[in-house]
């Protein structure tokens, strides 16, 4: 893929002290941040625009519909990207990894990659026991059910845009990253893992941080999976 066009979508809610560092971090090859403010009721969006990306605002609160947001505002572009990367605003994930992200979709003509958040690259603390138990079931159960070779649900990924475009994406809330990968098994695009560095995010979780939103997630997450094997 020669001089590839590279989009980030990035939903932010209330993470005016880390969100300038994530798009700071950011390689130049890609061509343009976008921003989705989801409702944030502090500095987010202001020090987003900073940093220089380009920002939106979602007021109906969820991840999925924060992604969706910025996927629209893709759409509506003339010249649409080669690559769409999902990264969090709360500067967990190391935004100069984007380079080992997509690269075999660049080099390997690869579909869709995950950033596996692999044990011996995670900062102490900076997965939740919720977390890691429901990554673990969640990927089991995919592997059990549709013969998946995923070992994480970690929000920093990368897909070709066509191909997002295809898998038809609905979720609003909590299921959006699982939902991505059971289309992805399903409509049978290749996909790798690329293991990635992680570290305590900058502020309080708003989902594995509070046990409302751990066990919301947990369900729609769940639901996402038995939904699609009884397909």
């Amino acid at each position: 893929m020669k001089n590839p066009r590279i989009k980030v979508i990035i939903p932010a809610f209330n993470e005016a002290d880390s969100i300038g560092l994530v798009i700071q971090d950011i390689p130049d090859l890609v061509e343009e941040v976008i921003v989705v403010s989801n409702n944030s009721t502090d500095q987010t969006e202001e020090n987003a625009r900073k940093a220089g990306a380009s920002v939106l605002t979602e007021t109906r609160k969820g991840y999925g519909y924060a992604c969706l947001k910025g996927m629209d505002y893709v759409a509506e572009q003339a010249e649409k990207p080669d690559v769409i990367v999902f990264l969090d605003g709360d500067y967990s994930d190391y935004p100069e990894q984007l380079s080992a992200i997509i690269q075999p979709i660049l080099q390997e003509n690869i579909d869709f990659v995950i950033g596996a958040r692999v044990d011996r690259l995670r900062e102490e603390g900076s997965m939740t026991f919720p977390q890691i138990f429901g990554n673990w079931l969640a990927t089991r159960l995919m592997r059990l059910f549709f013969g998946a070779r995923f070992t994480d649900l970690g929000p920093f990924r990368a897909i070709k845009y066509e191909k997002l475009l295809a898998l038809k994406m609905e979720d609003k809330t909590y299921g959006w990253t699982v939902e991505m990968q059971l289309k992805a098994i399903k409509q049978k695009l290749s996909y790798v893992e690329v293991p990635v560095n992680y570290r305590n995010r900058i502020g309080v979780s708003k989902v594995s941080g509070t046990l409302k939103g751990a066990v919301m997630a947990g369900v729609k997450i769940l639901g996402w999976i038995f939904k699609y094997s009884l397909k």
